[in-house]
């Protein structure tokens, strides 16, 4: 039996002298279950061979983990499950929404074998409006700064750029950077094609252009009707002003902004920030779908697959999916989800966790019920295509393997591919795929050093040695398969490589480009012959080959830029004596970039704050 937690000063109390110890003794369910207290934690299920096979939070874990033990279950997943469990480990919280936020890492990081899954690793992106006098209406990920308003989340990158295009040719707001805000002399292409008020060039006053932004902020916020009411007057007091040319523009701003609104094919009376959590299991697959609802407003969906769900019900799904998803994001006013089996618990849960009152819908009725059906029908969809999509990723892949002369099984693969610009900059890129899917995760890159520039082949040792030496030292896993984008020279390079290295039984193929290099044309070399092999430009197989090595292109040549260019931006500014990173940044700022920074005169240099005649000589001098 071991009881862990974090210090008394922590978040969590420690119940345990000696975890070690205790994991050294045979586990007495009896003893263990009388000194379990009645009190919010998580607990761990793990095997006698040390893994952690299932993560769970409680509210009272004296309640929770007992009921594992003394009655029957009535999900062989459950069952299965308690079979193996050796011993159990809790961690004591202050409270459940901490125990939700515990359990959500733990699961993270431990993937047990017994926890439906979601991976949902990137953050949700936003609208921003940022605090200046002329705000900048952006899209945005990450942390908040209190400075700038943000509005969201929304469901996907589309969902954000399709608002700011919205609100451009209604509001008119700037997107511009503000280096390059500052230093323009004239309105750009966006004020001509009337997408910007041209606040750079003083077009629009400070007051004009702070109404658009509340205006923008309104409609945001979903008070569209409070905008158009604004608007009306404005129109009305213009229009009695005998100012018809600016009536004009108010009613085309009124006739944009209603347009936009008939638009939205979810409309709500509340006006609330509304989640709905649709789970549909199609056989043994099951997906979730949410919808986003802000202010009254569709946002747009996304689906989610999760893992380790085999025999688990919709309540399981849904619950797992409500605690991992809202663990680390903002928790909405209303959740409607119908696979959940106590919603007024998961509300007192959830409400913990946001600090304020949150209702938990699982029998909607009206509006909901329809935003559910949508929802519903969004998971049916996603798990059609996924399944069409995973039918053709079959064939492809069979096709493949036949192609090469592969058996038929699970494959691995990886392939290289290295990127420069006349030896500057070197960079390989390794990307690897499973089941004829993308595994990003697992790709990797490598800045190719002390090697003669534009030697490929060196450049190929290097990231083919580096990769697999930690492979033949068992970190990592041994693919089935490697591609090497090049042909027999950098075959034979791979060869020896992996002759080196005791891994000489890996199947590798070399995929030389074509004539003219057109796709379709590409030669498949093989070690050890000396014809090549050309598939037909219609082969499935031959274009999951094409697929895998044009993504080791793309991620080979964005890397190799992003070094390229800083190494370029580095040879200049950073290596003058006296001008450190505010410095920099100021000159940045201040001339729009760094061939602004190159073509500023001695004068122009010596008027940015922080920069003396003396540094601004110094400066024209190293840059010239």
């Amino acid at each position: 039996m071991t009881q862990e937690g974090s210090p008394s000063t922590g978040p969590a109390a420690d119940l345990a002298a000696d975890s070690n110890a205790a994991r050294n003794e045979a586990f007495d369910l009896k003893a263990f279950l009388s000194t379990l207290p009645g009190l919010p934690g998580v607990y761990r299920m793990i095997r006698d061979d040390g893994v952690v096979i299932y993560v769970g939070k409680a509210r009272d874990l004296k309640r929770r983990v007992s009921s594992y033990f003394q009655k029957q279950h009535s999900s062989p997943r459950t069952s299965m499950m308690v079979s193996q469990v050796a011993r159990v480990e809790i961690t004591l919280t202050r409270s459940e929404a901490e125990a939700l936020l515990l359990e959500s890492n733990l699961i993270k990081s431990l993937s047990p074998r017994y926890n439906v899954l979601f991976k949902d690793d990137k953050s949700y992106p936003y609208i921003m409006v940022t605090g200046q006098t002329y705000p900048q209406i952006r899209f945005y990920r990450g942390t908040f700064d209190t400075r700038h308003a943000y509005f969201g989340p929304y469901p996907n990158a589309w969902a954000v750029r399709e608002t700011i295009g919205q609100l451009q040719k209604v509001f008119r707001l700037r997107t511009c950077e503000d280096s390059v805000f500052r230093n323009r002399s004239r309105p750009c292409l966006l004020h001509q094609i009337a997408r910007c008020s041209g606040p750079c060039v003083g077009l629009v006053s400070p007051e004009d252009y702070a109404k658009d932004v509340r205006h923008a902020t309104l409609f945001l916020e979903g008070k569209e009707t409070e905008v158009i009411e604004d608007l009306t007057r404005r129109m009305q007091a213009a229009s009695d002003a005998l100012e018809f040319e600016q009536a004009a523009h108010f009613r085309n701003e009124i006739g944009s902004l209603r347009r936009i609104l008939s638009k939205q094919f979810v409309e709500s009376t509340g006006g609330r920030d509304v989640d709905v959590i649709a789970v549909h299991i199609d056989g043994a697959i099951p997906c979730v779908n949410l919808v986003m609802v802000r202010g009254g407003r569709h946002l747009g969906d996304k689906s989610f697959f999760p893992s380790n769900a085999d025999g688990a019900d919709l309540h399981a799904i849904g619950e797992a999916f409500i605690a991992q998803h809202y663990a680390d994001k903002t928790v909405p006013a209303v959740v409607v989800c119908s696979a959940v089996e106590d919603g007024e618990a998961v509300g007192q849960l959830l409400a913990e966790k946001a600090g304020r009152s949150v209702l938990v819908v699982t029998q909607p009725i009206g509006e909901r019920r329809t935003w559910l059906d949508m929802a519903t029908k969004n998971a049916r969809l996603a798990l059609a295509q996924r399944a069409a999509q995973q039918t053709a990723q079959g064939v492809r892949l069979s096709a493949m393997q036949e192609a090469l002369g592969l058996p038929p099984g699970p494959t691995r693969m990886e392939c290289f591919d290295i990127s420069h610009t006349m030896g500057e900059a070197t960079v390989a890129s390794c990307v690897v795929f499973e089941e004829g899917v993308a595994v990003k995760g697992d790709y990797r890159r490598y800045n190719i050093t002390g090697i003669t520039p534009g030697d490929d082949y060196a450049a190929m040792r290097d990231v083919l040695t580096r990769r697999y030496q930690k492979i033949a030292a068992g970190e990592g896993k041994m693919p089935d398969l490697v591609f090497i984008d090049g042909g027999r020279g950098q075959l034979n390079i791979a060869v020896a490589v992996m002759q080196e290295l005791g891994l000489d039984t890996l199947p590798l193929v070399g995929i030389a480009k074509g004539e003219e290099r057109k796709p379709g044309l590409e030669e498949l070399v093989f070690p050890g012959r000396e014809e090549g092999v050309h598939l037909p430009a219609d082969h499935p197989g031959l274009h999951l080959i094409q697929q895998i090595r044009d993504e080791a292109h793309r991620f080979a040549i964005t890397g190799h830029r992003a070094r390229r260019d800083k190494i370029r931006t580095h040879s200049t500014l950073e290596d003058i004596a006296g001008v450190g990173a505010k410095r920099r940044q100021k000159l940045i700022n201040r001339f729009g970039g760094l061939r602004g920074v190159l073509a500023a005169s001695v004068e122009d240099l010596a008027t940015v704050d922080g920069i003396s005649r003396e540094l601004a000589e110094k400066i024209y001098r190293e840059l010239h």
